[in-house]
């Protein structure tokens, strides 16, 4: 079988991670907040899996992280166990980020309230407590709450990905995360998208997401928008769940319609597969390796396809670290399949 090379990146130190982290929340902008009802959609796959478990959602701040709210208002329903959410401490605090302390903050909520109604801000104090660090989610405290938890929900920095899920796979975790589309590009990520540990979530398969964004972010794309109280929000393109945890949906057969030709489907330059340009696209009727696009994944069933690698890093590939070519022209980011030979009955 074709192989990815596999290797995960070192950590960095905590100066280096403080500076990195202030980056990602300032400098490189991706400091976005995921909409309620985007959770809500999400969540609803997933609920046998959350019964006596707790859940932590380390890169939210209690007194407006959306993902803190919708665990808190089903928290009964879901059968929690306890509800962990942890803040990052905010050196400018914005209209989303209220904790206005002189240190990060983590909440540990086990049930009791009213969630009937959302809990004010006095309630949420009652069940914070302080860090000592800085909230960072590589920090020795925060790692202690990860240890501890269950499943890991949240939206964490998208320029921090890489390290962000590589903790969540090193610590053995069950996650439901947001990130971009094109993390599934990232050498260290996709041997676990190939080998079938991750896959991406139920609800989002397409077009863009709208996220709040901290009040100094710049406005300039259209489909951005300031509400009534201040708030601003854009839209942000290829938007994923990425996850652990099984969901019905997934093992859904994909129906396959066309018939191969050569003509329709041409091979690559540099690689022995057809290239087939879109998911609806993939032949009913080839058995050898094709190179789809990597919006594939949202249809995946593995049942049906085995991923066999990616374009750029096929380890027996002599042009490894380059795109595949048709006619000398680079295709887009491509995923290699095969499908699965059903025995005969």
């Amino acid at each position: 079988m074709v192989k990815q090379k596999d290797k995960m990146s070192a950590g960095s130190s905590k100066k280096g991670r403080t500076k990195e982290l202030h980056t990602a929340k300032s400098g490189k902008k991706d400091e976005f907040y995921t909409q309620l009802s985007d959770i809500e959609k999400e969540m609803r796959y997933y609920k046998k899996h959350f019964h006596g478990k707790t859940i932590l959602c380390n890169c939210d701040d209690p007194y407006a992280s959306n993902f803190f709210l919708h665990f808190f208002r089903k928290f009964s329903m879901y059968g929690l166990k306890k509800l962990v959410s942890v803040c990052y401490k905010n050196c400018e605090p914005d209209l989303f980020s209220r904790n206005t302390d002189e240190h990060s903050i983590y909440l540990e909520y086990t049930g009791g309230a009213d969630e009937s109604r959302d809990p004010t801000k006095k309630e949420i104090a009652q069940w914070v407590h302080p860090l000592k660090g800085d909230g960072d989610f590589r920090s020795d405290e925060c790692i202690e709450l990860l240890k501890q938890a269950d499943i890991v929900t949240t939206n964490p920095p998208f320029s921090l990905f890489r390290e962000y899920i590589a903790q969540l796979i090193e610590h053995n975790k069950w996650f439901l995360i947001i990130g971009n589309l094109n993390a599934i590009t990232y050498k260290e990520f996709f041997p676990q998208i190939r080998d079938n540990k991750v896959w991406m979530g139920a609800s989002i398969h397409s077009g863009d997401r709208e996220f709040g964004v901290p009040k100094d972010y710049p406005l300039y794309a259209a489909g951005c928008r300031t509400d009534k109280d201040g708030n601003k929000f854009i839209r942000v393109k290829g938007v994923r769940w990425f996850t652990n945890l099984d969901y019905k949906e997934r093992h859904d057969e994909l129906p396959l319609y066309e018939e191969y030709s050569p003509e329709k489907y041409p091979k690559y330059d540099n690689y022995d597969a057809i290239n087939v340009d879109a998911t609806a696209d993939i032949p009913c009727d080839y058995d050898g390796i094709m190179g789809v696009p990597i919006t594939f994944l949202d249809k995946y069933n593995p049942e049906q396809f085995e991923i066999l690698g990616l374009d750029r890093y096929i380890a027996d590939n002599p042009h490894y670290g380059h795109r595949f070519t048709i006619n000398g022209k680079e295709t887009y980011a491509r995923v290699l399949i095969r499908r699965i030979k059903k025995e005969a009955k």
